[in-house]
C-alpha cells in the first residue's frame, strides 16, 4: 500500500459535499493538502480546520489550475496527486432548459478538469510521477429525459480521463476515475429550490465519506498498480 504521508494532494471543490470529504479522508492519512472552491468562508473554515492551504478561485477561470498548481510547488515543492472533484448539476427538458447553465455546466464538469489534469498531469509527468482522481457519476451511464448535458458530459469526462491514463502508462503519473452513484450533497439544491424532488430523497443515498473512502483507496495502491476506475453505489441503485 502507498501511504499517503507527506504528498502534496489538491482538492477542487472542496468547501462541501465530496470534496470537503476528500479533504478530510485525505488529511487523517497524512497528506498535505491545497483545496480550493467559490465559497471564501466555507473553503477557510475548511482550511482551518485541517490546517492547510486555499485558494478561492472559480475553477472555471482557465487561470485557476496554473495558480493551484504555481501555489501547491511554492508551498511543497511539488504536486502529488489532483483530485478533480468540482461540479454543477443543471437539469431541464427542451422548452425550459436555461442555455446559459449548458456554458457553466461545459466550463465546470468538463473543461476545467481536464484543463486541470492536463496541466498537472505535464508537471507530475516531469517530477516522475504523481496521481489524478476526476469525479465523475452513474450519470454518465443513464439516459434519460432532461440529463442529456450532465450526462454527457460526464461521459465525454471518462473517455477523457482513460485516454489520458492510457497515455501516462509507464509515466509514473496514474490516472483514474471514481464514478459516485446518488449521493447526499449540495448539487441536488437548485433541483429542491424549483420545487422537485432530489434525486437523494427518492432512496437512502450514499454520503460523501462513501465516496471520500473510494478516493483514498485509489490512491493507496502500490506504485505498479492503478485502480483505474471505482463505481460506488448505494445499495438501493439497481443501474
Amino acid at each position: 500500500m502507498l501511504t499517503l504521508s507527506g504528498r502534496a494532494a489538491v482538492i477542487t471543490g472542496a468547501s462541501a459535499g465530496i470534496g470537503a470529504a476528500v479533504a478530510r479522508e485525505l488529511a487523517s492519512a497524512g497528506a498535505r493538502l491545497v483545496l480550493t472552491a467559490r465559497r471564501q468562508d466555507r473553503l477557510d473554515a475548511l482550511a482551518e480546520e485541517l490546517g492547510c492551504a486555499a485558494l478561492a478561485a472559480d475553477i472555471g477561470d482557465p487561470q485557476t489550475p496554473s495558480r493551484l498548481l504555481a501555489l501547491t510547488q511554492e508551498r511543497f515543492g511539488r504536486a502529488d496527486i489532483l483530485v478533480n472533484n468540482a461540479g454543477v448539476l443543471r437539469i431541464g427538458t427542451l422548452d425550459s432548459f436555461d442555455l446559459a447553465d449548458m456554458d457553466e455546466m461545459v466550463r465546470v464538469n468538463f473543461v476545467a478538469p481536464m484543463r486541470a489534469s492536463y496541466i498537472f498531469g505535464r508537471a507530475m509527468k516531469t517530477a516522475g510521477g504523481g496521481a489524478i482522481v476526476n469525479v465523475s457519476s452513474i450519470g454518465a451511464h443513464l439516459t434519460g429525459a432532461s440529463t442529456g448535458i450532465y450526462g454527457g458530459l460526464k461521459r465525454a469526462l471518462e473517455m477523457a480521463t482513460e485516454s489520458l491514463r492510457i497515455e501516462l502508462a509507464g509515466s509514473g503519473v496514474r490516472v483514474g476515475l471514481v464514478a459516485p452513484g446518488t449521493t447526499s450533497t449540495e448539487i441536488f439544491e437548485d433541483m429542491k429550490a424549483d420545487g422537485q424532488k432530489g434525486w437523494d430523497e427518492y432512496i437512502v443515498p450514499l454520503q460523501p465519506e462513501d465516496v471520500a473512502r473510494a478516493v483514498r483507496y485509489m490512491l493507496e495502491q502500490p506504485a505498479h498498480a492503478n485502480v483505474a476506475r471505482v463505481h460506488v453505489y448505494s445499495s438501493q441503485e439497481g443501474f
